[in-house]
């Protein structure tokens, strides 16, 4: 077993994209986040002079709590800190390495229900934390930090930058050509009542963009709230109903695309992933043939890339992981189904909104209906239930359970694949299948089953 996979298993606080969780149970308490606060600005502390940390949040009530008690962990060990308000997780990531900060945060519990919230954390460069040093992060934590506090005259100062989204919507716009405009497109956006609220419309706009925006009315409470990257049924009504060219939805903090065809048909990760790949295959852009993705993405996915002379790698669950590998491979292009598309050319971390221009530029190059461009492939069928589980022992420990998922393997064969894992930010074990749909049904059923039998 690894370095990295021993500091998986071993975590504390930290799950699959920062510690996250239910507002004012453990870990999302104040408490954590002013000792996380203290921890990471300890360890990030690396040489002499002022120290520096950006911190973003989305519309959470709850975002006001936990970015004070992070400002008074940052400032009491002598880090400076630089305030956005809300600010997508891409654009922190992005403002991170422009600042020159030391460490940039962003609150939010992304596509999660108002009354969860998390804490991500980015290094330098404005990429995600590693494992190992997210478990040296919680070691600190859980250790005596008041050895650690800065004297009377060497504390951080706070202060908000009032410019913030407008520096990430010139950002955003660079990426795209100069040479090319919006102004022949109709684009409903959905901004999830979400970090990215004011900055997409405006983008777009600017871009020469007829808008619509939809979800940009946040009240500390309907974030994802029937609307965004995981709620489509309303984008898709929006697109139908204005005659748009394409719906683009994103999540609560920004990093996921999720798209609409004029005809009210929902294009996820995997058909952007396809769509994207081919074209930059074709056109050079493509570092590799190969882009990088997770375990989630779909078998059709991965047939289609096979045929078009491009290879597939597999990461576990996580945007962070299709990153490490796309760096440890020099692929340029990643993702996951769920709308995380990693353009490292662009942007450290997955950009909603980097990632919609880079749709758009092939739409307005195409001069073709969405509906032509953006489905390149047939999806196998497959079927997810998502299992919720207590705490405790995990039921996939159950030698019951894993009698199970080897005796559904053995039925599937080579003519589908399962795949069942706990989820890293939600009670629940997710049971995936895909293949004929008869034998999938079965297969999901029997495999739930003993997964709730040996939770009960």
């Amino acid at each position: 077993m690894n370095q990295c996979l021993d500091a998986r298993m071993g975590k504390k606080y930290f799950g699959t994209d920062g510690v996250r969780g239910l507002t004012n149970s453990f870990p999302m308490t104040a408490e954590t986040a002013l000792r996380l606060g203290m921890a990471a600005g300890r360890h990030f502390v690396r040489h002499n002079g002022r120290h520096s940390v950006v911190i973003g949040k989305d519309t959470r009530l709850s975002g006001y709590m936990i970015e004070s008690a992070l400002v008074a962990g940052f400032t009491s060990v002598g880090m400076d800190v630089f305030q956005f308000g809300p600010l997508p997780t891409p654009a922190v990531s992005l403002m991170t390495r422009s600042l020159r900060a030391d460490l940039g945060v962003m609150i939010t519990a992304s596509h999660n229900p108002y009354h969860d919230n998390g804490i991500k954390l980015f290094g330098p460069e404005g990429k995600k934390l590693d494992d190992v040093t997210e478990l040296e992060i919680e070691a600190l934590m859980d250790g005596s930090l008041s050895e650690e506090l800065a004297g009377p005259s060497d504390l951080g100062r706070a202060k908000r930058i009032d410019d913030a989204q407008a520096r990430y919507v010139e950002i955003v716009k660079s990426t795209f050509p100069r040479t090319q405009r919006l102004s022949s497109l109709r684009l409903v956006i959905d901004c999830a009542n979400g970090a990215a609220y004011k900055v997409a419309p405006t983008a777009l706009w600017e871009l020469g963009a007829d808008v619509i925006p939809i979800g940009v009315e946040p009240n500390g409470f309907n974030v994802n709230e029937d609307c965004g990257s995981t709620a489509p049924a309303r984008l898709a009504k929006e697109v139908v109903k204005y005659r748009a060219d394409l719906g683009i939805a994103l999540d609560g903090d920004g990093d996921r695309l999720i798209l609409c065809d004029e005809k009210g048909r929902v294009i996820d990760g995997d058909q952007i992933l396809a769509m994207l790949a081919r074209h930059w295959h074709k056109t050079g852009e493509l570092a590799k043939p190969a882009i990088v993705a997770t375990v989630m993405s779909n078998l059709g996915l991965e047939r289609f890339l096979e045929g078009e002379g491009i290879a597939l790698e597999r990461t576990q669950v996580g945007d962070r992981y299709v990153s490490e590998r796309m760096k440890e491979t020099g692929i340029n292009l990643g993702g996951e189904a769920s709308g995380h598309i990693v353009m490292p050319d662009f942007s450290p971390t997955g950009d909603g909104l980097i990632a919609a221009l880079q749709v758009l530029r092939v739409l307005v190059d195409s001069g073709e209906p969405a509906s032509s461009v953006f489905r390149v492939f047939k999806p196998a069928p497959q079927l997810l239930e998502n299992v919720r589980v207590g705490k405790g022992k995990s039921p996939l420990a159950s030698e019951a359970v894993k009698a199970a998922i080897a005796e559904a393997e053995q039925r599937m064969g080579t003519n589908g694949r399962l795949l069942v894992r706990a989820s890293g930010t939600e009670p629940v074990i997710r049971v995936m299948a895909e293949g004929e749909m008869k034998l999938i049904r079965s297969v999901v059923d029997d495999v739930r089953s003993a997964i709730e039998r040996a939770a009960a």
